[in-house]
């Protein structure tokens, strides 16, 4: 059975050969017993694999405090700037703590064999790891090259990072008028219900040891998803969008004028993301080889052409290239790569770039508005299109001919034969489809509940007012 090579997945725990050898019935099994302990080798774990993978690790959080926050607070006007700071820290707090307490079981374990799977063993793990049991500094996960391993903590952070960015993501689709307490909630119940069965769905499987074990429902399907196009992009632009619809527009929406406060610190913020988004695909490889640097060079062409892309696309079609616009498409660019990259060439990747640039300012500059949703700082407009864009593409571009990589069998030893550019593509667009309807219906469901136990909105004046000093008390500027 074919296993597609995709993104970092938890291994189980392996057998040694000697386990099924305890008493050989005849001398020819004593003698085959004897070769198979021979033939044993021990788990290989290279500290500069390890390395790569904490650098990487503490390059996403980079990407989320201060990346992320700075990014979206520079969006918004001055009178809210500290509550969006604040809803990005603290959601990056709470979700570091779900993750090592429920988070990392219930993405990462599942049924060893087929005869141990349920019906739910495709869509999410259990909680054996609650809590981290029996994970230590001995413990291992493997990479994606046989009998080579990084220690299980290194494995455990690299992934709370992504599951810390992808629930702060959503932040930027509400602001201005969101409740802190409502935002808490629902990323809270998002994080359980869509963006844990999406981990485990597209990057859950046994690992090049035990590649016919069971998988996700969609890595099972030959999703390709390096570093979360569908799990963390798709998934999370769908959310932002069904929550900007639910909780409404701002006031004075399409009436006031509502310029983003501080450009520079947007600049920062996107240049911030872009530095640590070569940990976030580079450091998905889980070992410093040839494809790291791959996705490493991907990171830089594909973002570089988007920013160009879309910048030169405000030129032609507004009059002006704007900083806003090719930070934004930076983004758009960096987001369209995610899935793509260390699956596809870099001639490939700029290609990429340029399409989910171009895309997430034709959808931000042209469709947004004639939609009429405020969907803030565009969330879904970047993340959302940009994430699907470079899903279906990685379908195209990762075949050999084109200069991708190809597929891995892992039961050949050797990349497949026979790529078919429209097979994949298919496959990817059923990644896609699930991306969207899972989220967008745990998002709805979700809102639901918020509205009904907490309320989605502050009060109007206090919107009026500016969240910075009605929900948190302070200001961001006191001259």
């Amino acid at each position: 059975m074919n296993r597609l090579t995709a993104i970092n997945r938890m291994i189980p725990a392996l057998a040694l050969p000697l386990a099924g050898l305890a008493v050989p019935a005849t001398a020819q099994e004593a003698a085959d017993a004897a070769a198979a302990v021979a033939e044993t080798v021990a788990p290989i774990v290279d500290k500069g694999d390890a390395t790569w993978m904490m650098i990487s690790a503490i390059l996403v959080m980079m990407m989320s405090v201060p990346g992320l926050a700075l990014f979206y607070g520079g969006l918004v006007r001055t009178k809210n700037m500290l509550s969006v700071l604040m809803q990005v820290f603290t959601i990056f707090c709470v979700m570091a703590l779900l993750w090592v307490c429920f988070g990392y079981s219930l993405a990462f374990t599942g049924a060893g064999a087929v005869e141990d799977a349920t019906a739910l063993t495709p869509f999410i793990g259990g909680l054996s790891k609650a809590f981290l049991a029996g994970v230590n500094p001995g413990s291992l996960a493997e990479t994606f090259t046989q009998n080579v391993f990084v220690p299980e903590y290194v494995f455990v952070t690299f992934q709370l990072a992504f599951a810390c960015i992808a629930s702060a993501l959503i932040v930027g689709a509400t602001v201005e008028r969101m409740k802190f307490s409502a935002i808490l909630i629902f990323v809270v119940i998002w994080f359980f219900f869509s963006y844990l069965p999406m981990a485990h769905m597209v990057w859950w499987w046994g690992g090049p040891s035990a590649y016919d074990a069971p998988s996700g429902y969609l890595f099972g399907h030959g999703d390709l998803d390096f570093a979360g196009g569908t799990v963390i992009h798709i998934n999370a632009g769908i959310a932002g969008l069904v929550a900007a619809i639910m909780v409404g527009p701002r006031l004075g929406y399409g009436k006031e004028l509502m310029a983003p406060h501080n450009l520079p610190f947007t600049l920062l913020g996107g240049c911030l993301l872009w530095i640590g988004w070569f940990g976030f695909n580079a450091g998905s490889n889980m070992e410093a080889t040839g494809t790291a640097a791959l996705a490493l060079l991907n990171t830089v062409v594909a973002t570089a052409a988007a920013a160009l892309a879309w910048a030169f696309g405000e030129w032609l079609f507004r009059g002006h290239p704007s900083l806003l616009g090719g930070v934004s498409g930076a983004i758009a660019g960096l987001v369209g790569i995610t899935p793509a990259a260390g699956f596809v060439g870099p001639m490939g990747a700029i290609v990429i770039g340029l399409v989910a640039g171009f895309a997430c300012m034709w959808f931000v500059v042209s469709l947004k508005s004639k939609l009429g949703i405020d969907e803030s700082l565009d969330v879904f407009g970047i993340h959302g299109i940009g994430g699907i864009i470079g899903a279906i593409l990685t379908g195209v571009f990762a075949a050999p001919s084109l200069g991708g990589t190809g597929v891995f069998d892992y039961s050949t030893g050797a990349v497949a034969e026979g790529y078919s550019i429209s097979a994949q593509v298919m496959t990817q667009t059923m990644g896609v489809v699930v991306a969207v309807v899972w989220s967008a219906v745990v998002s709805f469901v979700a809102l639901l509940i918020v509205k009904a136990v907490v309320g989605l909105r502050v009060p109007a004046n206090d919107e009026r007012q500016g969240l910075d000093i009605t929900t948190h008390g302070e200001n961001a500027y006191n001259n």
